[in-house]
């Protein structure tokens, strides 16, 4: 779990099962209210976990790439880096905080990948509505109580064999969908960063 995260559980003294059944009732009451606290804060991927999303997006020879979640930029530079190495592409990420988007903009933009990059500001129920094409990844990252819709919306444009990674795949609903073999996915969690849930589903046919 992102260390922003553990650290609000640590001072609320909660169990992690206690605490996200709080963060996602907080979501469901107000989402942008359970975030204002964390707004400046990264919640960024690992190092370990962001050489795997560069490894993982070259395997799959991505050229399509989709982003629930992007913060300030972090798993974005990860994955742009490797569309870049297997010659191209985009990534279209979505974000709710106009402050966030502004620095991954800005980080992006540093690392050389800005031509790789389409950061859409906010719902993304909204702005990952049409992303283009065939999808060869995703990145669902964001409010655990839109994991599931995310990936609900963008499922028909995933390709057969198209990689979804549920980073702090915590969420109850979303875990158990891509679980059943009968909604197409083959999942399980990664022994990457295992307290932070990280789930890995493949999509087939």
């Amino acid at each position: 779990m992102m260390q922003e995260m553990m650290d609000r559980q640590a001072a609320s003294g909660e169990t992690l099962e206690q605490f996200i059944e709080a963060m996602i009732a907080e979501e469901r009451a107000d989402l942008r209210s359970a975030y204002r606290d964390l707004a400046t804060n990264f919640l960024s991927v690992t190092r370990r976990y962001g050489r795997f999303l560069y490894a993982i997006a070259r395997a799959a020879r991505a050229t399509r790439i989709v982003e629930f979640g992007t913060s300030m930029g972090v798993s974005t530079i990860y994955l742009a880096a490797a569309l870049r190495d297997n010659g191209g592409g985009q990534l279209i990420g979505s974000e709710l905080e106009p402050a966030k988007v502004a620095r991954a903009r800005a980080h992006i933009e540093a690392a050389g990948l800005a031509d790789l990059v389409d950061i859409r500001e906010g719902d993304a129920m909204t702005t990952l509505a049409d992303v283009g094409g065939e999808i060869d990844l995703a990145l669902i990252d964001g409010a655990w109580t839109l994991y599931l819709p995310v990936l609900k919306l963008i499922e028909p444009r995933l390709r057969a064999g198209a990689v979804v990674l549920g980073e702090n795949g915590f969420a109850a609903d979303y875990r158990d969908y891509v679980r059943d073999p009968a909604n197409g996915y083959i999942a399980q969690t990664l022994p990457i960063d295992e307290d932070r849930g990280n789930e890995f589903a493949v999509r087939v046919p």
